[in-house]
């Protein structure tokens, strides 16, 4: 198949277009370089992507390019770009996440309706969207009730990929990931910054007490989620995608002390936007995509302590 893969320098997306060409297939990547976290650590994630002849990439905005050329040809799309970061979509810089997760979804979704080569395409949603569920593990059934501005974004993206369904025919499948985790791992997130003060032996920060808990998803389940969708999904439907690992942030700790014995803790108050828990029905993945997620916590964490490791050396 030609895929295209927007975000392709990202976490995930650098990651679904490497599992891509090794699967035999043909990746066109696009990403803008949102400076969000350091240009040099994507610039990293597309050093064995560009040394294959199966990728092209394209330093491109989807709010500015033309995405014509873009999809021409185009089998598989995977909407995997977006504005990342809870607690940084209050204020001022809302802006920026209505322009990348929902202006630019609907431009490209406007786009795919003139695709005539168009199999699937398959966008990157989030548990953002249930906030704080009132029922766990939680359904996609549920009443979504974002949290955070992040949230809302995400939620109107997904219902845009919905609607494009419904009305045009574009065959989306939307997949809600749940706190994907693994190499490559933005900088900013939780065990990235943990694994980093662990090896520094600096204290780490934690925003609440530590008892909330996520559903944690290694992003090798994810990756396969991705191609199962591609596959087998829908057109319109929506899916949760979760790891089964579902734990608190405390035990996180206790685990990451089996390796950094003198891991320190400062607690600060919960910020806005943080939902408490979450933790995912996969019961619909499982049953129309044969969905299984086969990477456990302790064993994820493993392989992420080791990727940053080999990185840091």
């Amino acid at each position: 198949m030609k895929c295209l893969v927007t975000g392709a320098a990202g976490f995930i997306g650098s990651s679904l277009s490497e599992r891509l060409i090794k699967e035999g297939h043909e990746v066109r990547g696009i990403d803008c370089f949102v400076p969000y976290y350091p240009k040099a650590c994507k610039l990293e994630n597309l050093a064995a992507l560009r040394d294959s002849a199966a990728f092209e990439f394209f330093e491109e905005d989807l709010n500015q390019t033309d995405l014509s050329v873009r999809l021409r040809d185009i089998e598989w799309v995977f909407h995997q770009a977006a504005q990342a970061g809870v607690r940084a979509s209050w204020g001022d810089t809302f802006e920026s996440y209505v322009q990348h997760n929902i202006l630019a979804t609907q431009r490209l979704l406007e786009a795919a309706k003139s695709c005539p080569t168009l199999k699937k395409f398959v966008c990157a949603s989030s548990s953002s969207i249930y906030g704080d569920a009132e029922v766990f593990p939680t359904a996609e059934s549920q009443l979504p009730r974002p949290v955070s501005p992040y949230g809302v974004t995400k939620l109107a993206a997904e219902h845009l990929a919905v609607l494009y369904a419904s009305g045009f025919g574009v065959p989306t499948v939307s997949l809600r990931y749940f706190t994907v985790y693994g190499p490559r791992q933005r900088p900013d997130m939780a065990f990235h910054r943990f694994i980093k003060a662990g090896f520094c032996h600096q204290p780490i920060t934690l925003y609440g007490d530590g008892e909330q808990s996520r559903d944690f998803t290694f992003i090798t389940d994810a990756l396969e989620a991705n191609l199962l969708a591609a596959v087998h999904g829908e057109p319109g439907q929506v899916f949760n995608v979760g790891g089964g690992s579902v734990i608190s942030v405390n035990h996180v700790i206790e685990l990451l002390r089996r390796h950094f014995p003198d891991l320190q803790v400062t607690y600060l108050e919960r910020q806005a936007g943080d939902a408490r828990h979450t933790s995912a029905d996969i019961s619909r993945a499982k049953s129309l995509l044969g969905y299984a997620p086969k990477v456990a916590i302790e064993e994820g964490l493993e392989r992420e302590i080791e990727w940053l490791r080999s990185v840091a050396a």
